[in-house]
């Protein structure tokens, strides 16, 4: 695995894999790797010929209260996970890599960057959106791979790649889960056991709406009820959001019949943790 750490380097090792006429597979991520970033790795090496992975933790997408300093860096750990999985190119930049000095240019993708993760923590998806848009332009991948785990996240990419006009696919894979339930997430590593136990209370929240959505009831109201009886249970947990929403706009939906996204963020000690269900169309 070749490891670039300059945007030179990294288009020039792109540009060899091309001239081998190779396709490429683009999968971001911040490090801390786990098996829900090996599956994006893994779902990329099926597709495309070629996968580029990047490790860059942005400090675009952090507020100023937030865990920018204490975000895990895993980076020697990492490297040997990908080379495992095969990955031919690896980009991690210096933050002065990818924000030069008197870098004034940011993408918003509005409204949609303003909910959900976007209204609890303002600014978050511009950055987001800033990195990825520099990524897909020094990459130019064929196709790019995201988690649904961040479903937020892949509705504000989406579409930025439509109204931005990237020649790409934005391939989304499903959420990759601990075998309790838990969403896997490198935030994880905050949480105390007992924190640990207590984050399951997000999944059963939302496996609780599925049942009574599966029992007839379409209506957003009585499933946000059920699932803040759920979450009433751990007292200690602070609920940031739970909402039922367009997956593409993530704007709220009164009932669930043409399908529906349920998402849901909370604090568990120190860790916010997010998570989500598709419920499809019935």
């Amino acid at each position: 695995m070749q490891i670039a750490t300059t945007i030179a380097e990294t288009r020039a090792a792109v540009a060899a894999l091309r001239a081998q006429g190779k396709s490429i597979g683009l999968v971001p991520t911040m490090g801390a790797l786990h098996e829900g970033h090996l599956s994006l790795v893994r779902a990329a090496r099926a597709a495309c010929a070629a996968v580029v992975a990047t490790i860059f933790v942005n400090p675009a997408q952090f507020g100023p209260n937030e865990d920018l300093s204490k975000y895990p860096r895993t980076f020697d750990a990492d490297c040997e996970l990908l080379r495992a999985e095969g990955v031919e190119l690896l980009f991690a930049p210096a933050v002065e890599e990818m924000y030069p000095a008197g870098a004034t240019t940011f993408v918003a993708v509005e409204p949609i960057g303003d909910r959900l993760d976007g209204a609890s923590r303002p600014g978050h998806f511009r950055g987001v959106a800033t990195v990825v848009a520099k990524l897909f332009h020094i990459v130019a991948p064929h196709k790019a791979f995201f988690g649904q785990k961040d479903a937020a996240q892949v509705a504000v990419l989406r579409r930025m790649v439509r109204d931005l006009d990237f020649d790409l696919e934005l391939v989304v894979c499903p959420t990759v889960r601990e075998p309790d339930g838990l969403a896997m997430s490198s935030r994880n590593r905050y949480l105390s056991e007992e924190d640990r136990y207590r984050a399951l209370i997000l999944h059963r929240a939302l496996r609780h709406i599925e049942a009574k959505i599966a029992g007839g009831e379409i209506e957003s109201t009585p499933l946000i009820r059920a699932g803040l009886e759920v979450l009433a249970e751990d007292p200690d947990a602070r609920l940031d959001y739970l909402r039922i929403v367009d997956p593409d706009t993530l704007e709220d939906l009164a009932d669930v019949e043409n399908g529906a996204l349920v998402a849901v963020a909370a604090w568990i000690g120190p860790a916010r943790l997010i998570d989500n269900v598709v419920i499809p169309p019935r």
